[in-house]
């Protein structure tokens, strides 16, 4: 059987920059594995006709030092650039927010299309197994998806698990979020910027024209509904929601001049509550971490999931893991 030293499942951003600091730290025997056709969790991009969209994070910012510096050398590299915002910067990525995710997992031994569906204890470690089959064993486990996704792979009455941690886990709850995703034939009239967040109808979060926002080439249009109404329409058809959507931002877009338009729908987009810590080890000996965009540093003032939090989350769990080696 397969074995490999340390196992991530999920390559968002907490699993990539976790295995980049395990690479950093000397230790090249890592696997990981994600479900999805890409790199990039919600840091996600899809071409709509002849246009993009970024459908997930649109952009992120800089509260720490360890992100400033990589953000500094991404800027220098020619992978994002500055959005919009000062004194306090928002970031895109150059062509989509996919792209950067795809940049910094280039040279990572990424499987995709690989869903794990049980984690197994055994000697030294767990043996973890696919839903295709893929069976292997490794000495470290580390879970980056959103948390409860996290506690179904953790059923397993043959791990055992750290009451107190789990309870913790079980503190996370999240709220849906559902995209309208369109294409227009003429430009909107949205900020110059592309991004409109403030004097909108009732349920809308924010408005983005990606066009304006110097990723596509035509008139693409991201429109989010926050929590609330995501939750209660979750459930209805792309019809039905789309019907909606267009009936609530009737003053805001051109939809006479509508070319396309389909759904993304996020069962866990953000976390109501977090957990102030980085990390958690959930196996009572053995190296099994939890980690992901809900794992905030103790002085995180800002108390929201961000691409911020999971890139540190990571960070901090690939150099713990890596302090098992």
């Amino acid at each position: 059987m397969e074995e490999t030293k340390v196992t991530i499942i999920g390559a968002g951003i907490a699993g990539i920059m976790a295995a980049r600091t395990l690479l950093n730290n000397g230790i090249k025997d890592i696997k990981i594995v994600d479900k999805s056709k890409s790199v990039g969790g919600r840091l996600a991009t899809r071409r709509l006709e002849e246009g993009i969209v970024d459908h997930g994070a649109q952009f992120f910012t800089v509260r720490s030092e360890q992100l400033e510096k990589d953000v500094e050398d991404w800027l220098q590299r020619g992978w994002i650039t500055h959005w919009f915002g000062d004194p306090y910067p928002r970031y895109t990525s150059v062509n989509g927010m996919n792209t950067l995710m795809k940049q910094l997992a280039e040279d990572l031994p990424v499987s995709l299309y690989a869903k794990v569906e049980s984690i197994e204890e055994t000697t030294g470690g767990f043996q973890l197994e696919t839903e295709d089959g893929q069976s292997w064993k490794t000495g470290a486990v580390l879970v980056t998806a959103p948390v409860p996704q996290t506690r179904k792979l953790l059923s397993s009455k043959n791990v055992s698990l750290q009451e107190k941690e789990v309870s913790k886990l079980d503190s996370i709850s999240y709220n849906a979020a559902i995209v309208g995703l369109y294409q227009f034939n003429t430009q909107t009239t949205l900020p110059s910027e592309g991004i409109m967040d403030e004097s909108l109808p009732l349920h809308v979060e924010k408005i983005v024209d990606h066009q304006k926002k110097g990723v596509s080439s035509n008139p693409t249009v991201s429109v989010y509904m926050d929590g609330e109404w995501s939750n209660d329409h979750f459930s209805h058809t792309d019809e039905h929601v789309l019907s909606r959507i267009e009936q609530i931002t009737e003053r805001h877009l051109p939809w006479n001049k509508l070319e396309s338009s389909q759904l993304k729908r996020w069962r866990y987009a953000e976390a109501e509550n977090v957990v102030y810590e980085p990390y958690l080890n959930v196996h009572e000996a053995l190296p099994l971490y939890v980690a992901g965009e809900a794992f905030l540093e103790k002085n995180d003032k800002s108390g929201r999931t961000r691409f911020e939090s999971a890139y540190l989350s990571g960070i901090a769990a690939g150099n713990k893991i890596a302090s098992f080696f």
